[in-house]
Parts: C-alpha cells; sequence; structure tokens
C-alpha cells in the first residue's frame, strides 16, 4: 500500500494470517510509533537492541523493515491530526507493530490516543507480562515470586466512555429516562441533582473471547493456573456474568484440558470435600489446567501475600488496568513493564511501553527504555523469533544484574553505575553475546 507519510522498505513483505497461523517472512514489515517525549530517546535505544538481538540469532538471513507511522504529537504537527486513518490502515495490513507512548491531546477530541487505536483495531486482549528481573529494587520481600500475565479485556467495560456530566441536558434526558422506566433503580442513586453518570457494558463476546484468549495462551505456555478476577458479588450482572460466562466458555471448548472450581463445587455439593478433592488432584496430576475465579480485591491483597498461587489472570477492562500496574510495582515499576495489545482473531498486534510520556525527561537520554525493549521481545516471540527474544532477556538480565543502570535504578541501588539511555541499550547489546 501506498502513502503520502510512510514509505514500505525495500525488499520486505508483508505479515499474513492463514487460518491461526501468523505468516511470518524473514524480511517482514513492522509499522512503529516512536511514540511522544521520552518516546524519541527509547525507541532509539530499542531499536538498535531489536536488530543487534536478530542479527546475533540469525545473521543476515532474517531483517526487521522497519516503517514509521505516525500518531501523536508528530501526527498532528505533520497532518493536523492525532490518530492519521492511513496509520490505522498500516497496522492492519502488516499485522505487527510497535509504539511508544503517546500524549493525550487536551482540551477535546478523542480521550486517549491508546484507547482509540484499541478500539479501532478491535484489539481486544491487553497481555502485561509482570515478571521479575535479578537485581531490579523492588518493595516486596520476595519479587522473584513474582511471575504472572495478565489478560485485560480491551474494549468494553466502562472506557467506553458512555458518560454524562452533570448539570448538562444529556445527563438530564438520562436521569430521567431512569426515573420513568426504572424508578427502583433510580432511587438507589444517592445525590441525582448533582450526579454525572456512566454505563458499564460487558457482553458475553466480548467476555469469553478475553478468556479464550487466556486459556489458549495458558496451555500454549504450559502454564498452570487460570484466574478469572472479578467484582460479581457486587455488580452481579456485569461482572458476575463475566465469571459465568468466562466458566462456561472453559467447560465447553475447553473440557478435556481444564478443571474449573466450579466443577469443583458441583462435586462438592454432591459427594463431599474429599470427592471433590480427589477429583481436582487426579485431573491436575494429569496435567490439567485449573481454571479459578477470585474477587478483584482479594487479587490485589493476594498477589502481593502470595504471588506463587497466581500465574495467569483474566480479567475486565478496570480491574486490569489497576492490577497490571500494581503488579508492575512489585518487580520495579511500569519502566520495567512490558504490554501488548492483540487481535488473536485477525492477528493484528501492537507492542507498547505502558508507561507515560514523561515530557520533563524527554530528550535527555537518560529514560529506561526496558518498557519497550521488552515489549518488542514480546513481539519477537509473537513472531515465533524464540532466539533473538532469549538474546534480549539474557542481555536485560546481564545489565541488571551488573548493576549498569538508568538514573531511576540506580538511585535505588547500592554500588550500581548510572547509564544514559544509549549507554544502557549498548550494556544490553554488549551481554546478549
Amino acid at each position: 500500500m501506498t502513502s503520502t507519510f510512510y514509505t514500505p522498505p525495500t525488499n520486505a513483505q508483508a505479515i499474513s494470517k492463514s487460518g491461526d497461523v501468523l505468516m511470518v517472512p524473514d524480511f517482514p514489515i513492522i509499522p512503529y510509533i516512536e511514540g511522544d517525549g521520552i518516546g524519541r530517546d527509547i525507541w532509539r535505544a530499542a531499536r538498535r537492541v531489536f536488530e543487534s538481538a536478530v542479527e546475533i540469532a540469525y545473521g543476515k538471513q532474517r531483517m526487521i523493515g522497519w516503517m514509521e507511522v505516525l500518531a501523536g504529537e508528530k501526527a498532528n504537527q505533520l497532518q493536523q491530526t492525532w490518530l492519521p486513518q492511513e496509520t490505522l490502515d498500516a497496522f492492519r495490513n502488516y499485522k505487527v507493530g510497535i509504539k511508544g507512548p503517546l500524549t493525550t491531546p487536551v482540551g477535546g477530541g478523542m480521550r486517549s490516543l491508546n484507547v482509540a487505536l484499541r478500539k479501532e483495531l478491535d484489539l481486544y486482549v491487553c497481555q502485561r507480562p509482570v515478571k521479575y528481573y535479578q537485581g531490579v529494587p523492588s518493595p516486596v520481600k520476595n519479587p522473584q515470586y513474582v511471575d504472572m500475565v495478565v489478560f485485560r479485556e480491551n474494549t468494553e467495560d466502562i472506557y467506553t466512555g458512555i458518560e454524562f456530566q452533570s448539570g448538562t441536558p444529556e445527563n438530564e434526558r438520562f436521569l430521567s429516562f431512569l426515573h420513568e422506566n426504572f424508578p427502583t433503580e433510580f432511587a438507589k442513586i444517592r445525590f441525582p441533582d448533582s450526579s454525572s453518570m456512566g454505563i458499564k457494558p460487558i457482553s458475553r463476546e466480548g467476555s469469553q473471547r478475553l478468556v479464550r484468549a487466556s486459556i489458549q495462551w495458558a496451555l500454549e505456555n504450559q502454564r498452570r493456573r487460570v484466574t478469572l478476577a472479578h467484582k460479581g458479588n457486587i455488580m452481579k450482572f456485569t461482572e458476575g456474568s463475566f465469571r459465568a460466562w468466562g466458566y462456561d466458555l472453559a467447560e465447553s471448548e475447553f473440557k478435556d484440558f481444564v478443571f474449573t472450581q466450579r466443577a469443583w463445587e458441583q462435586i462438592r455439593k454432591q459427594s463431599g470435600d474429599e470427592a471433590a478433592n480427589q477429583e481436582m488432584q487426579r485431573a491436575l496430576d494429569n496435567g490439567k489446567l485449573y481454571v479459578n475465579d477470585m474477587i478483584a480485591d482479594i487479587v490485589f491483597e493476594a498477589t502481593i501475600t502470595r504471588p506463587r498461587d497466581f500465574d495467569v489472570i483474566a480479567t475486565m477492562n478496570l480491574n486490569g488496568d489497576y492490577l497490571s500496574d500494581g503488579l508492575a510495582a512489585q518487580v520495579g515499576g511500569v519502566g520495567i513493564a512490558p504490554g501488548a495489545n492483540i487481535n488473536y482473531q485477525s492477528g493484528v498486534a501492537i507492542f507498547e511501553a505502558t508507561h507515560g510520556t514523561a515530557p520533563q525527561f524527554a530528550d535527555k537520554d537518560m529514560a529506561n527504555p526496558c518498557s519497550i525493549i521488552l515489549s518488542g521481545e514480546m513481539m519477537l516471540r509473537y513472531l515465533g523469533w524464540q532466539e533473538a527474544a532469549n538474546l534480549i532477556v539474557k542481555g536485560i538480565e546481564g545489565a541488571l544484574s551488573s548493576k549498569t543502570v538508568t538514573f531511576d535504578f540506580e538511585r535505588l541501588m547500592d554500588d550500581a553505575v548510572k547509564l544514559s539511555t544509549s549507554e544502557f541499550a549498548t550494556a544490553i547489546i554488549h551481554h546478549m553475546s
């Protein structure tokens, strides 16, 4: 495809999808958005790391054909729009891309460029692995026990943005509709005259495709448990339905591969605790994946006090937003937290730095690039380039264990050496070899 603002690299080919298989050429076209603020610094560093890992792993047999596409401040300056249509088209056509942090426009328009990308491309999974790397400063006693992957539903919940501001005609009409048609529910609103209102849609389709992706990923990656995190004890028909639909999906589509907490409860009710425990143990001994559920606030507490009880967590949009950043704090913060937004049906995936633009540090060559580098590591695994991905992990582990780090970690570590963003990338590349 042609564009005024980007040109596909010569001799590179587009990634495609055939059935359930992602077809990745040896020289794939990868669209990228460098990002705003510190995005410029961390992208330059990350690109060097990616290219070095691929070259060390495959020589000249494989290379990445980078193609810059625009979003955020640069797009607004050059095209007078924050998210050009041709950028969306590029991600659709080339399937796999990567991006730095993007600013949120001020004074109207879209609420968030990140949310807009996810919705426009229907990237319904926000996948956030959380793993500790030796040497990273952590506020918890045993961060080495943290090795979880959050599957956050990316397109529903309150992030749909259906809200009505207090005092507006729209809000008045919405409240009048409630009062006239649902008087019992209207009576539950404590201060209706000053209340802003919002709607929280949770669908069967949205819930089940998210749970399906989490179970498939867990099975493919030899994980042992998927936990459905919800607040269904209070929001019975939204988050409670997420739980029920998740179990329905697990017990129908994956009945030969999983054992659920709901099945345990049914056996317990019929035959008692001992029979239920024996059946569960038999299933787990035979390699089945355990699918359970837990109230969201308990998940927050338990992932800190007993992190080894968690493996893959599937949850809705708002819970996942809070939880993924909270878990990241245990392993060093969002500066070292990777992320991906994926549609497993279409194959379209955008890997991203999970932190903000930090404009106060922009263009100073000092920001920590680990988030986008580890997101690139996820991208390489998604492409099937495991050897290059393993080299990135090796390089980061080597740099961190040697205490050669950027300023955010250096100030929290004893006897550490402070490196610039670009120097830290060089250290990672050195430890790959």
